[in-house]
């Protein structure tokens, strides 16, 4: 809804016009009439100049700012009264001035509500208007084709610096002017407007619309120029992609290298399949199984079984654990990906120019290959802070904690995010006495803080000890007993543990690798930044997965891989900007957290209208069935409408219940066809349908259903 000051606005904008029109403006703004009284009107000029000038300046910028029919002819009459020289001047400030105030009336009159419909792509088309905004603007502007009081109100609507459109506007603006005011000094033998523009001046004005483009270019190649001046490009490549790791991220890029037919090189220093493989998804997941049966075995008599609480063989948990790594790790092999057409090199890389690296093998030997693009997936490791006493306790991590053998009897967990809640709850219910702390005011703070406190209960049902507000600041052996000491706003906590589990975050795997020869640095973490195209600072040196410190997850390292890898072997053609619109991810605790898209916390920050609708599991048919009524789906939605913005999934299977969520978000599925979709009874699914219903719900035409109801009254006489 506008607001009282653009009412007002408005209101004075369309009196102003009506008065245009009221006064009889056009028949003013007439080239006959401008022929017919042309001696006149410079004889009123000559006497009184200043005073003439004002008028035509101020009438000029008002016709302008308005977008009123006539400028062109005004430009005409510049030159007719003025002449050349002193026409060009009048003209050019007074046209773009009133194209300045038409630009600022559209940004205050539209801008703002337009975000709020559209944020996100208001937000993508201000970071391309950041960019080029100069070179769109000057492109239109010397096209006469467009109208320009067109682009005054499109460019009003995009995030374009208001100095930054006025000197654009007048420079570009200058030759359109030039030519109208150097006609109007031939008034005589023009017989309309029409009659200035050839179809030689309009080719004309098209190629030096084209200019800016061009010099665009050749700017690029310029930039490209210098950037790789320093370095000397081989005559012939051993490889046309090479990876650096061979994680997630390195695995997918190097198969679409591959299936395409690209001449690919997979470095790996370590072991083939990265994190994802031998310390992070697959053993987690393989002892989040075990946890949770044993979990069930406690809990048989909810299913009409005799509880039981046996003691738990650790040992054998965790070398199943193994074997379900061995079992997967044909799929990331270095003989599958050789048959692919992949030639896998053992050994760590150091990037030695654009198109150089070095590889040094484990017995110390080195060797060179060149790449014509180079793609860097090392990854990244669990990050330890630095505290006092930390080295003497030998802390654990998710990278080693998988070589446990022995359940530690009281385990403390440093962190409260996906990894140290889904850890400390498999190890609870393995056996161990966990206190899982976490700095924050709660667990998952990324998530909703409904999702926090679902997870916080389940941990203390469970016997977790959950404290949040401390801060681990000193280690220490005393007795010798591992004790941490946390502070805490009401006083320092002393707890006292057998092993420490540290995951507070992780940092990108960026030492080694020769950045310094190139001029790269990093970020937080150690992170590469990467451009939209995933390339980091050359146009043939490209980065993804957790290297790029961006969305640490396996699925997203997958999908930045397609991105790198394609625009690494096509980039010279065309190249692909990283989509991150529908992301997904999961917290595979009991109940299972997760989400796609914006959540309340998100929604508020970008200062988003939406609507929550909100379905509980305890009414869905096999929940109950399944003793496992509990959790919820929440959806967000645009107010009044079905489509879907974000959603959270706090529940048993949470994972799955969010994967038609994710569909409908990608290809643009409101709700209203979840639910008039078919989904098979008795299934968790159908809680996706019965969310979709609840909003339905909401959104009944009242109206329209007491009408009904009259009618069906009336029906039965």
């Amino acid at each position: 809804m506008f607001s009282i000051k653009r009412l007002i606005f408005i209101f004075l904008i369309l009196t102003l016009i009506g008065a245009f029109f009221h006064f009889g403006g056009p028949q003013y703004l007439d080239l006959e009439r401008l022929k017919a009284h042309q001696e006149q009107l410079q004889q009123m000029i000559a006497g009184a100049p200043v005073v003439s000038v004002s008028i035509f300046f101020i009438s000029y910028v008002l016709v302008a700012a308005l977008s009123l029919p006539g400028a062109a002819v005004m430009t005409i009459a510049g030159g007719a009264l003025f002449g050349l020289t002193a026409g060009t001047v009048i003209v050019s400030f007074a046209s773009t001035l009133g194209a300045t105030l038409a630009f600022l009336s559209s940004r205050f009159l539209f801008r703002d509500s337009l975000r709020q419909r559209y944020d996100k792509t208001v937000q993508r088309v201000d970071e391309r208007i950041a960019v080029d905004g100069p070179f769109y603007l000057a492109s239109l502007r010397l096209v006469p084709v467009f109208p320009f009081f067109v682009i005054n109100i499109v460019m009003g609507l995009t995030g374009i610096p208001i100095w930054r459109f006025y000197w654009v506007s007048q420079l570009t603006m200058l030759p359109g002017t030039l030519v109208y005011v150097n006609a109007g000094t031939q008034l005589a033998a023009i017989q309309k407007v029409g009659d200035i523009l050839s179809l030689p001046l309009l080719l004309s004005f098209l190629l030096l619309a084209l200019f800016p483009l061009i010099a665009k270019f050749l700017l690029a190649l310029f930039k490209r120029a210098r950037l790789y001046k320093r370095f000397t490009k081989p005559k012939h490549f051993d490889y046309n992609l090479l990876v650096i790791g061979a994680g997630s991220a390195g695995l997918v890029s190097a198969y679409m290298g591959a299936t395409v037919k690209a001449k690919v090189a997979l470095i790996e220093r370590d072991k083939m399949g990265g994190d994802c493989l031998n310390t992070g998804c697959i053993p987690s997941k393989a002892l989040i199984k075990s946890s949770r049966i044993a979990e069930a075995m406690r809990q048989a008599d909810r299913y009409g079984l005799p509880a039981n609480n046996p003691p738990i063989p650790f040992a054998p948990v965790m070398e199943r654990v193994q074997k379900i790594i061995k079992q997967i790790e044909p799929h990331d092999s270095v003989e599958r990906y050789t048959r692919l057409g992949v030639n896998c090199l053992q050994g760590e890389a150091r990037l030695i120019s654009p198109w150089e690296v070095e590889i040094k093998a484990a017995n110390g030997s080195t060797r060179r290959v060149t790449t014509k693009a180079t793609i860097i997936a090392t990854g990244g490791h669990p990050f330890v802070p630095s505290i006092e006493g930390m080295g003497e306790i030998r802390p654990l991590t998710s990278d080693t904690v998988w070589q446990l053998r022995k359940l530690p009897q009281r385990l403390l967990v440093l962190g409260g995010g996906p990894i140290g809640c889904e850890l400390a709850q498999a190890f609870a219910r393995l056996g161990s006495q966990v206190t899982l702390v976490e700095m924050g005011e709660r667990l998952l703070l990324q998530e909703d803080p409904d999702a926090s406190a679902a997870i916080l209960e389940c941990f203390r049902e469970e016997g977790i000890t959950v404290k949040l507000r401390h801060k681990a600041i000193r280690f220490a052996i005393e007795g010798g007993e591992k004790v941490a000491y946390c502070a805490h706003p009401e006083g320092e906590l002393r707890i006292s543990f057998d092993q420490v589990l540290v995951a507070v975050g992780r940092t990108a795997n960026t030492e080694h690798l020769g950045l310094e020869n190139l001029g790269l640095s990093t970020s937080k973490g150690g992170a590469l930044p990467v451009e939209e195209d995933m390339s980091v600072g050359y146009p043939n040196l490209f980065a993804c997965g957790d290297v790029t410190g961006l969305y640490q997850f396996t699925h997203v390292a997958a999908h930045q891989a397609w991105f790198a890898a394609v625009n690494a072997l096509f980039g010279h053609f065309k190249r692909f900007k990283v989509d991150y619109s529908v992301i997904p991810w999961v917290t595979f605790t009991s109940p299972e957290v997760g989400r796609v898209g914006l959540n309340e916390i998100e929604a508020k920050k970008q200062g988003m209208d939406y609507e929550v609708t909100r379905y509980g599991l305890k009414d869905l048919d096999r929940a109950i069935a399944e003793s496992e009524a509990y959790g919820y789906i929440k959806v967000l939605t645009p107010p009044g409408k079905d489509r879907i913005l974000g959603v959270t999934v706090v529940a048993p299977h949470g994972a799955e219940l969010l994967a038609e969520f994710i569909l409908a978000m990608k290809h643009k599925i409101g709700l209203n066809k979840i639910l008039g979709t078919i989904h098979p009874y008795p299934t968790w699914n159908e809680a996706v349908k019965f969310t979709a219903g609840e909003w339905k719900k909401a959104h009944a035409p009242e109206k329209i259903l007491r009408w009904l109801e009259r009618f069906h009254r009336w029906r039965l006489g």
